[in-house]
């Protein structure tokens, strides 16, 4: 595959996020209290972003307790608009991936309102869901809580449940075998390759049973990109060398 597709398709890391929260959800005016974010890129975890953020609004008793996040940590936090600029700039150009991510999702597009940072020209990307792929891959777990899953898996610890940065790292360990599995299921059909963002949005939009054609329509849109761009590039070899006689 050309270099130039290779970016299209399977060269763009993948960031996971995680939000805490003063336990209310954005359209019921909760907001976020902590984020954090590991970038994923080429099987590995490279990169992460952590910051607690200041709203000023109340956290719940059961949330202060689940998360150990209080008023007092968050008065010496950055605003939460300067952390969501941090933020908008890590994931820049990345795949976003979280575990329950229509939760994560409608935090992130509620607090890139608060910032001022979203607006008809910035739609608010697809994530991909560690859940909705893990429960169709992995139907023999209890279920696919996050904790459940790495248990299931026996996926590294990363520190305490419910904080951010902990959260992200373990659901970046299962985003990884998840890739890892579904390129040994479908090694034949996707030969070289990767198993990207786009094709892990498009699995878990559709029933399991659909797979495998959802797998074949992926490489033909990647082989019919991948040939656009060649051609073009060959076209753009060939002016550049008539211009230069």
């Amino acid at each position: 595959m050309s270099e130039a597709a290779m970016g299209l398709w399977g060269e763009r890391p993948m960031v996971v996020i995680d939000f805490e929260t003063t336990g209310q959800s954005p359209q019921g005016g909760g907001r976020a209290t902590e984020i954090a974010m590991v970038r994923v890129h080429r099987g590995e975890i490279q990169d992460h972003f952590q910051s607690l953020m200041f709203t000023g609004v109340a956290i719940t008793p059961f949330v202060r307790q689940l998360t150990g996040i209080d008023e007092a940590m968050l008065e010496s936090a950055p605003a939460a608009a300067q952390v969501m600029a941090q933020a908008l700039e890590f994931a820049h150009n990345c795949g976003l991936v979280a575990h329950n991510a229509a939760f994560d999702r409608s935090v992130w597009a509620a607090e890139l309102q608060h910032a001022g940072l979203a607006g008809p020209t910035l739609p608010v990307p697809e994530f991909a869901c560690t859940v909705r792929l893990s429960r169709k891959l992995y139907p023999e777990s209890p279920n696919c809580k996050l904790g459940t899953l790495a248990q299931y898996h026996q996926l590294p610890a990363h520190g305490r449940a419910h904080r951010a940065l902990a959260d992200a790292l373990t659901t970046a360990e299962l985003l990884l075998r998840v890739q890892q599995d579904l390129a040994q299921q479908f090694q034949t059909q996707l030969q070289d390759l990767p198993v990207s963002h786009e094709l892990l949005a498009r699995l878990q939009a559709v029933a399991l049973p659909q797979w495998p054609r959802c797998v074949a329509g992926y490489v033909q849109s990647v082989r019919r990109t991948q040939a656009q761009i060649d051609t073009s590039q060959s076209v753009l070899c060939a002016d550049r060398t008539q211009s230069a006689c």
